[in-house]
């Protein structure tokens, strides 16, 4: 079965691969629409999450929302597979980047060092991997988490390592991880917009306390590391806009600022992001379930027992 599932899914990445950019763009955008019929749980959650956090928006602009939002879910899970065969200027002329030169400057701060970027499920945020050409100074870094099916696992690992990034599996590369931050000229990218289990902070966001990862916060300390945000804006049909915010303290008069404060700032630059362009965002991920946290909101240690990208990293939940 796992043999039949892995050439049926191969013979649509060739098939898609084969069409235009704005072709697998609408296609994406069509499937989208059609899961937001058919998946009423999904359906479900988004509407609830966008309700409860805009709660000045009438039920039908909430609904107007939901099935744009699903929409954009499905372009952004399509456009990857086109954009992975891509020819890097086809790329760029479909992808605009904002800010980089505040994550360059740290080059002229002092010696070379890594940098870690908070980033979210905005837009098609796996063009994080292909900036490249946009930070040509740093070596692009992420962490991933590998699915049970093993020939589904080989093709999508096979897409991201089409790009120029490092790829690290959460639960089993951590140590290579760590040892790839101390060779500095790392851009390490992790998401932080995802429900993080017991190893999770609770802390507010659009108005609502949710679970939050500490894995930027705990990376950035723990490596002395810069710690910025991106955001992945999608500008039209195929266009995205990549968008760095400036550098988000993480030591106050010769401190460490507590992870709790750490996160809460980023937090703040998502709920910015996500203010102006709501659609744009995952909705149908549940950050807002309760859950047991056993971790001490305002703790600062960068060394605790559980820092691994195994625990720290989100997790994929409802």
């Amino acid at each position: 079965m796992n043999t039949l599932i892995y050439w049926f899914a191969h013979g649509l990445i060739v098939l898609i691969q084969a069409l235009p950019l704005d072709g697998v763009a609408r296609l994406g955008r069509f499937l989208g629409g059609l899961v937001y019929w058919l998946d009423a749980r999904h359906r479900r959650v988004a509407r609830r999450n966008l309700a409860m956090c805009f709660p000045e928006k009438s039920r039908h602009e909430i609904r107007a929302l939901t099935r744009e939002n699903f929409k954009r879910i499905g372009e952004s899970f399509l456009c990857p597979i086109k954009l992975a065969v891509m020819p890097a200027d086809g790329l760029w002329e479909r992808l605009e980047l904002a800010g980089a030169e505040k994550l360059i400057a740290h080059e002229k701060s002092g010696p070379p060092r890594c940098l870690i970027l908070a980033i979210g499920h905005f837009g098609s945020f796996e063009l994080f991997a292909r900036l490249n050409r946009g930070m040509p100074s740093h070596k692009l870094a992420t962490t991933y988490r590998a699915i049970r099916n093993p020939g589904i696992d080989r093709l999508l690992l096979g897409l991201r390592q089409s790009t120029d990034c490092l790829y690290f599996e959460r639960r089993g590369e951590g140590a290579a991880l760590r040892a790839a931050l101390r060779g500095n000229n790392i851009l390490l990218g992790l998401l932080a917009d995802q429900h993080s289990g017991e190893h999770g902070l609770r802390l507010p966001f659009l108005g609502h306390d949710c679970n939050t990862s500490k894995a930027p916060a705990v990376f950035a300390l723990r490596f002395e590391a810069p710690l910025h945000h991106g955001i992945c804006y999608r500008t039209r049909l195929g266009h995205w806009r990549i968008e760095m915010g400036d550098e988000i303290p993480t030591r106050q008069n010769g401190e460490p600022r507590s992870l709790a404060d750490i996160m809460l700032d980023v937090n703040r630059a998502f709920e910015v992001a996500v203010r102006r362009d709501p659609a744009n965002w995952f909705w149908v991920h549940n950050r807002w379930k309760q859950s047991k946290i056993k971790t001490a909101v305002h703790s600062s240690r960068a060394d605790d027992e559980d820092e691994s990208p195994a625990s720290i990293e989100p997790r994929h939940a409802d």
